[in-house]
């Protein structure tokens, strides 16, 4: 038997994955099987997308045409040197993991094996991620489409040199929880201004998400935009300068280079 993806490890990121391959109708759930040691992650599978599991890594292995690779970085190398003896000749090798190179991928699971290391982000659950790609020395052109395809049912797609990714992964792949921690923040300082939290939610949401709709809908640049809504001596410019005060912008930049160092020190 074979089936045209299987999935090691079924997290958050690769339910969103398969799931978007699902409603995008790329492909049909028997046409997936996923693996992970999660009783409680299998089952999300099985009952929210009808695609069938099992706990055996070598299972899965064995049988699929493209790996899907969203196993932790700490337990990539356990992982690969558990499947290299049963994949499949032609299987084509997709990772999600931060910081693990196409060549370590290659040279644990042994041969000139076709790979393609990506990041996504978390907001694939929504149709709304954003994938960052770059192809391993013996992967093709049409690989890359094959890659393509799984990520676009539910996010936008960028091609990039491998070099890159630690970068993308400090900027899209944690980026969204840069957001919530933002967001987090002007609902705890809507309830310590008197706000009920139900409102400070509601507003601080629906100000993020309004916020985003403009950036992804207009021509202006972010500082642009920031302008138009910055009155001189206004309410606007008094947060805008205490942040500045306080080297906002210099902690933001420096926490997302210190993502990016993370990220690289994952796959040495």
């Amino acid at each position: 038997m074979s089936v045209e993806l299987g999935i090691l490890g079924a997290g958050n990121m690769a339910e969103a994955i398969a799931g978007g391959v699902v409603r995008g109708g790329l492909l049909k759930p028997d046409q997936i099987l996923a693996a992970d040691v999660s009783g409680d992650r299998r089952k999300i599978f099985s009952e929210r997308l009808g695609i069938s599991t099992t706990e055996d890594n070598r299972q899965v292995a064995s049988q699929a045409k493209t790996i899907l690779l969203s196993v932790k970085p700490q337990h990539m190398k356990q992982v690969l040197e558990g499947i290299r003896d049963v994949l499949r000749a032609d299987a084509l090798i997709i990772s999600i993991a931060a910081g693990i190179s196409t060549r370590f991928i290659e040279t644990h699971v042994g041969g000139s094996r076709r790979v393609i290391r990506t990041m996504p982000n978390t907001p694939m659950l929504i149709g709304e991620g954003m994938v960052a790609m770059a192809r391993g020395q013996h992967a093709t052109e049409d690989d890359s489409r094959r890659a393509r395809a799984l990520f676009e049912t539910a996010a936008a797609v960028i091609d990039v040199s491998e070099d890159q990714l630690d970068a993308v992964t400090a900027v899209s792949g944690s980026g969204p929880a840069y957001i919530f921690y933002l967001v987090e923040q002007m609902i705890r300082a809507g309830t310590e201004l008197d706000l009920s939290p139900e409102h400070a939610r509601q507003l601080a949401i629906k100000t993020a998400l309004g916020a985003a709709r403009m950036l992804a809908s207009s021509d202006d640049s972010p500082q642009e935009l920031r302008r138009k809504v910055t009155s001189p001596g206004g309410t606007t410019q008094a947060a805008i300068s205490y942040m500045e005060q306080h080297e906002f912008a210099s902690t933001v930049v420096e926490a997302l280079k210190a993502a990016a160092t993370r990220s690289r020190e994952l796959g040495s």
